[in-house]
């Protein structure tokens, strides 16, 4: 009996040996035949949504350029950079004098990263950061709230955040935009998403219409899953507002999403853009 034991667990490791050499064949031979960007992760890491990828980078990459005010050899921080897909248009247009630096949490994220974009483009560095996160990262050492971005104040041109805010609680989020301030240099600018609580998201979320419906409130923020807290989290607009003055960051622009079945929207997520006073 033990030795059938033993026999069916090589037979696994064997089969889970060629399961994943086959994965990486196939996902080198996509390259190969053109059918996948080099630089966007490959299907192997199941647990992110790559098809829609292209589309949200080159999406956001306009709104970089187009509403924030995006230029070539701008330093900038990219704060939640995944597996890289929004920093893939970035490497085309950010010349040699500008900048690029990601922070994860992502082991995997961070990994795909430093082997693929840097050895190609060397102004273009990732690291991780070692910060708890409930659903991304429960082994995390440092708060969220009391966590220190490591880079000297007045660094950055440009800072973004795509759907960070909205997987954060408030208290992190006031530290977050502390830090994003603090590194920003004077007249930089950033771009941060979330799902903000006005008269008008209350109103079409009251008669269903938007994809989520945050319909369990706490003390200053609205949750969509109460056995997953983290999985979207929204704040009143006011309360975000707020943050903002705290942090010295003037808003230029608030772009509404359409998340909450508004008919006259920019992205999928509400937008702000701000800048350093």
């Amino acid at each position: 009996n033990d030795y059938i034991d033993q026999m069916k667990v090589i037979y696994k490791r064997i089969q889970q040996s060629l399961k994943t050499r086959w994965l990486v064949f196939k996902d080198e031979l996509e390259v190969r035949l053109g059918k996948r960007h080099p630089l966007l992760p490959p299907k192997r890491y199941d647990y992110i949504n790559i098809g829609a990828n292209t589309i949200i980078n080159k999406e956001f990459f306009g709104y970089f350029v187009e509403k924030a005010g995006l230029q070539a050899d701008a330093t900038v921080l990219e704060v939640g950079s995944g597996f890289g897909r929004m920093a893939i248009p970035l490497t085309e247009y950010l010349s040699t004098e500008g900048r690029y630096e990601g922070l994860e949490l992502l082991k995997d994220g961070v990994n795909w990263c430093q082997h693929h974009f840097t050895p190609k483009y060397p102004n273009f560095k990732f690291q991780r950061i070692d910060v708890y996160n409930a659903r991304y990262h429960t082994t995390g050492t440092q708060k969220a709230e009391t966590y220190t971005f490591p880079f000297k104040e007045r660094t950055f041109d440009f800072v973004y955040l795509t759907s960070v805010f909205t997987h954060m609680y408030p208290n992190e989020i006031a530290n977050y935009l502390k830090e994003v301030s603090r590194v920003m240099k004077p007249g930089a600018t950033c771009l941060c998403t979330y799902y903000l609580i006005n008269d008008i998201s209350k109103e079409q979320i009251k008669n269903r219409l938007g994809t989520y419906n945050f319909e369990y409130s706490k003390a200053d923020y609205y949750i969509e899953d109460l056995k997953d807290p983290l999985y979207q989290i929204a704040f009143k607009e006011s309360t975000i507002k707020t943050l903002y003055e705290d942090c010295k960051l003037d808003i230029d622009a608030v772009y509404y999403g359409s998340w909450s079945g508004r008919q006259d929207f920019l992205s999928f997520q509400d937008i702000i853009i701000a800048k350093k006073i």
